[in-house]
């Protein structure tokens, strides 16, 4: 099938920006690569890109992209940095968790429903950040609430 000969074409294009020197374009790729999260071969590129070892403007914009995604693949992807991120990386992860679901309270009680079925995922990693993820998610208050 053409489309998912391009779609992965897309995906080697952005990991292969996703390694540049430069933090404009690692970031960049995480937003483009998060449109990708269902796709095996972009998980591990998200992961670093989520764990930038340079600069955490690259984790801050590639696990908002994530997380405005509103799925599970954009969850556990979330949720699988942040259970090894450091205290800096997991910072800026809460902050993106923040900006993602401050606005709208279906927005975030559906993330937090999805969490709830991460937590169970046999992926150790995936289900401890999935934990993490989801206490964040219900300590938002947001801004908008269903009438």
């Amino acid at each position: 099938m053409a489309d998912s000969a391009l779609r992965r074409a897309a995906v080697v294009a952005l990991c292969e920006l996703g390694r540049s020197s430069d933090f404009g374009d690692r970031s960049d790729a995480g937003r483009g690569l998060a449109g990708f999260a269902e796709m095996e071969e972009a998980v591990g590129p998200l992961l670093e890109l989520v764990l930038d070892r340079e600069d955490t403007f690259v984790t801050r914009v590639t696990a908002e992209a994530l997380l405005r995604r509103h799925d599970s693949a954009g969850l556990r992807v979330v949720a699988s940095a942040l259970a090894v991120a450091n205290p800096n990386h997991s910072d800026w992860i809460h902050t993106a968790i923040l900006d993602a679901f401050a606005i709208y309270a279906s927005d975030r009680d559906d993330a937090v429903q999805l969490c709830e079925a991460l937590t169970r995922d046999t992926d150790e990693r995936v289900a401890l950040g999935a934990r993490e993820l989801h206490e964040s998610l219900s300590g938002i208050n947001c801004v908008l609430h269903p009438a």
